[in-house]
């Protein structure tokens, strides 16, 4: 099995690149800010030390949710995206051990290599960060750097160790019941959310309304000026991500919902059903446009109302926390950019044969590449949809406890740049791969 799974790797280099590349990056971004906690342990003012302490465990932990939910949901759908394969391979005497060891090695070649390489690119971008915060003034100009092997060690380590588990996760769901039920599963796509996923993603959504309502009526009132950005300033982040945990079903009412509209054609008719019936992969598509819109309008939103009623009385810290804020929004829009990116790169390419094969029932070519471009339509509509109504958790609150009421003073411009971003990133990952790999199974 792991000769099999080494040989494997060759035949799925397009998946498997998606998945090298989300690991990579992640561990050069976590990497490089872990470096910041281990250089805030050497010979360093207690001021300092605090500094960079903030800068690496709070910017860096969010960095670090956001990039292993990009590594838990990439190897979901490459492993999803493999389960008649996996099915098969059982029909003909594997047993559903030997297809979970075939799984895992796959994944674990894939994510050792590209996190030890993360791990060598994020010693020099924290030395790049740190130079960077000097510069700002942020710290003193004698403080050296001093990241090395157990910061960057530890974030190779925590990367690997959430790919192999998202990759067992999946692995277990792929062989669990009979050859024929995993078979009929995988061909239909409508496997159902297991339990413990509805509750996560409805814990999520639960805290992050009730931090909204914290904001509204315990720290509104409070004498530390940020209380309220402490409690409401992630709530958006979360409840996306709750929202995200749950995106298969969200997207099936989506694909039900888009059907009356562009059902009248055959593309529209197509894409309406394909999004019903691959929920769970388009998911992985679905999932990063709620956060990247959530996060976008939600943190930018609340940073403009804090510059607009912050006095200069309260402002000491101002400049850091915008810093904070800007830099994790800028993390996770990147991070969502590349999960939309990579995941329809993987979903495309594992549809090459279904493409090749509408065309030969009679769809003509337009007809398939336009029924791919409207199904990441009803995705991007459905997650910029989702993504705004999550930002209104940091929004509504923070705007209220600063006395700017429901709507916002400034930034209404906003809502609508993320919206259309969202959208043309969305559309444009779809044709990218569509182009790359639809195009020619259509000839």
């Amino acid at each position: 099995m792991t000769r099999l799974a080494l040989r494997s790797l060759r035949h799925r280099a397009t998946a498997f690149t998606a998945t090298f590349v989300t690991v990579l990056l992640g561990t050069a971004l976590i990497g490089s800010f872990a470096t910041l906690v281990e250089t805030a342990g050497g010979p360093v003012s207690d001021v300092d030390a605090e500094t960079l302490t903030i800068m690496g465990a709070v910017v860096g932990s969010w960095g670090a949710l956001i990039v292993l939910f990009s590594v838990a949901s990439t190897m979901g759908i490459t492993v999803r995206q493999r389960a008649v394969e996996i099915g098969l391979l059982r029909t003909i005497g594997g047993t559903p051990r030997q297809a979970r060891r075939l799984i895992r090695t796959e994944a674990l070649a894939v994510t050792s290599v590209a996190a030890a390489l993360g791990a060598v690119l994020a010693w020099p971008a924290g030395r790049a960060l740190l130079a960077m915060i000097r510069s700002g003034d942020m710290v003193a100009s004698d403080v050296a750097y001093a990241g090395g092997p157990a910061s960057l060690g530890l974030s190779a380590l925590a990367v690997v160790i959430t790919a192999m588990v998202a990759t067992g996760i999946a692995g277990r769901r792929a062989v669990r019941g009979p050859v024929s039920l995993v078979l009929a599963e995988a061909r239909a796509d409508a496997g159902r959310m297991r339990w413990w996923r509805v509750a996560a993603g409805l814990v999520l959504i639960a805290y992050a309304v009730g931090m909204g309502v914290v904001t509204v009526t315990v720290t509104a009132d409070s004498d530390d000026p940020y209380a309220a950005m402490q409690t409401s300033g992630s709530a958006s982040i979360l409840l996306a991500i709750g929202l995200a945990v749950l995106a298969p079903a969200l997207l099936r009412w989506a694909g039900s919902v888009a059907r009356p509209v562009v059902g009248s054609s055959t593309a529209g008719h197509l894409a309406a059903y394909n999004t019903t019936r691959r929920a769970h992969l388009l998911a992985g598509v679905l999932g990063p446009v709620i956060v990247l819109t959530s996060a976008a309008i939600g943190v930018l939103m609340a940073v403009g109302i804090d510059g607009r009623t912050m006095t200069a009385a309260q402002d000491d810290d101002a400049d850091v926390i915008t810093l904070l804020n800007n830099v994790v929004t800028g993390m996770i829009c990147v991070f969502a950019a590349i999960m939309v990116v990579n995941a329809f790169a993987a979903v495309i390419a594992d549809r090459r044969q279904e493409l090749h094969r509408l065309h030969l029932v009679g769809a003509t070519g337009a007809q398939v590449r336009g029924s791919v471009l409207a199904e990441s339509a009803i995705v991007a509509v459905a997650g910029v949809v989702l993504g705004t109504i999550a930002s209104l958790a940091t929004v509504v609150p923070f705007a209220l406890a600063r006395d700017e009421g429901v709507v916002p003073d400034g930034q209404l411009w906003l809502p609508p740049l993320v919206v259309a971003g969202a959208v043309l990133l969305t559309l444009g990952a779809a044709r990218g791969a569509l182009a790359r790999t639809g195009t020619a199974a259509l000839r």
